[in-house]
């Protein structure tokens, strides 16, 4: 197994110890958090603690980081692990620009470590089946693809979060849940090229946005349109319509405490089928990935390139929210 320190013990880190307390393939050996609270509530699972980064990395025991950390610190935390040898799964967005995260994955290919990165969506069961059955040629070629991840969760933040900075996280929809869906986009759809965005403040006071809207232009000709709505009950949607057929997951809850999900099929001339697809533990299996990974035992489903694609169309559709234009990636 591999013994890893999880850094930030917030919302999303105490979500990844819960999910690692049963993992046969990475152990929790050190929690990292400079809230006392915080990281009592590692204590309390039997897990050892400490208040920096860089005690984790000064731990003999500690052979990867898990980084639950504010995006600003992923690129320098990144490298920094990499430098100490030790293995890095990071949360999304992997960087906040891509000159950032061409540095941090250069960083990991020179050190020689395993790189992983928190898109779990990537690792449902219905997703996965998608990607295969539109590889394979059943519904023709992809046209167009319709996602949207929108939740309320964060009314409940108090207004000082750096989750509802302009500053610490401007386009705050983005690195919520957007930033999945242009994953998704991504693992289906191929290199994007370009985006036009629109955020608003519709539903809330926060100051960084709480409506956004994506269009995003695939090299192939195809076209992803996308959503990320804070001010509103959870929803959760993916559909690739293809030129011979569509197929179409709805999640009936949300992926935090998933009660699975129904997936819609229809080919041309053949009438809607609908298979109901039960919880999977994909959090976990998108950590276990990259600890095989790390162990040398299968490659990490999500290449450098994707990575970078993910971290390029963050950054440009934070450009078209400024400009209003449609934006080069």
């Amino acid at each position: 197994m591999i013994k890893a320190a999880v850094v930030g013990l917030g919302w999303w880190g105490k979500t990844i110890l819960k999910n690692l307390l049963n993992s046969t393939v990475i152990a929790p050996v050190l929690a990292v958090d400079p809230l006392n609270q915080a990281r009592a509530s590692a204590s309390a699972l039997g897990i050892g603690t400490a208040s920096r980064f860089e005690d984790a990395l000064a731990n003999s025991k500690v052979e990867a980081v898990i980084l639950c950390t504010p995006q600003e610190h992923h690129a320098q935390q990144i490298a920094a692990a990499a430098r100490s040898k030790r293995h890095v799964f990071c949360e999304k967005p992997l960087c906040t620009t891509a000159a950032d995260a061409e540095a941090a994955i250069a960083a990991v290919r020179k050190a020689g470590v395993q790189l992983g990165i928190g898109h779990e969506r990537r690792f449902e069961p219905a997703v996965i089946e998608m990607r295969k059955r539109f590889a394979s040629g059943e519904f023709g070629n992809p046209l167009l693809l319709e996602g949207n991840f929108s939740q309320d969760k964060f009314l409940k933040l108090p207004s000082d979060n750096w989750r509802l900075s302009n500053t610490l996280n401007p386009v705050g929809p983005l690195s919520a849940t957007g930033i999945h869906m242009v994953d998704l986009s991504i693992a289906l759809l191929g290199r994007p090229t370009s985006v036009w965005a629109r955020l608003a403040r519709l539903g809330s006071d926060f100051e960084n946005g709480d409506t956004l809207s994506i269009t995003i232009g695939f090299e192939n000709g195809a076209t992803a349109m996308l959503g990320a709505v804070l001010a509103t009950p959870f929803m959760g949607r993916l559909a690739l319509l293809g030129s011979k057929g569509w197929m179409e997951i709805r999640d009936r809850s949300h992926p935090e405490n998933s009660t699975g999900w129904d997936v819609t099929c229809v080919h041309r001339d053949q009438p809607p089928a609908t298979t109901f697809y039960p919880p999977h533990p994909a959090v976990r299996d998108n950590l276990e990935a990259f600890g095989r990974a790390a162990l040398g035992q299968a490659p990490y489903p999500v290449a450098f390139d994707e990575m970078l694609a993910n971290v390029r169309s963050f950054e440009a559709i934070q450009r078209s929210v400024k400009s209003g234009a449609i934006e080069i990636i």
